[in-house]
């Protein structure tokens, strides 16, 4: 899938436009993925990563050594 965040699996979902006559199409919900280039210290590499915007401030908070540890305990190719 194209559009998932990397860190938190937000992916699209789907919902209902409600004109103001109340007809109701179905739409999709995107999430904001941005695509974020950090430079990982102890490895001294750049890495990529696309990530939704919640998902960066989880790595201001908790830094990016300890997300990547996790994203790699889960599996994730970094």
């Amino acid at each position: 899938m194209a559009r998932v965040c990397q860190v938190t699996g937000k992916t699209p979902v789907g919902g209902n436009k409600v004109s103001h006559s109340n007809i109701k199409t179905k739409r999709r919900f995107l999430p904001n993925l941005q695509h974020k280039r950090f430079y990982l210290a102890e490895e001294d590499k750049w890495i990529t990563l696309k990530l939704s915007t919640e998902a960066i401030r989880t790595i201001n908070k908790n830094g990016l050594f300890s997300v990547v540890k996790q994203l790699r305990a889960q599996g994730e190719k970094i």
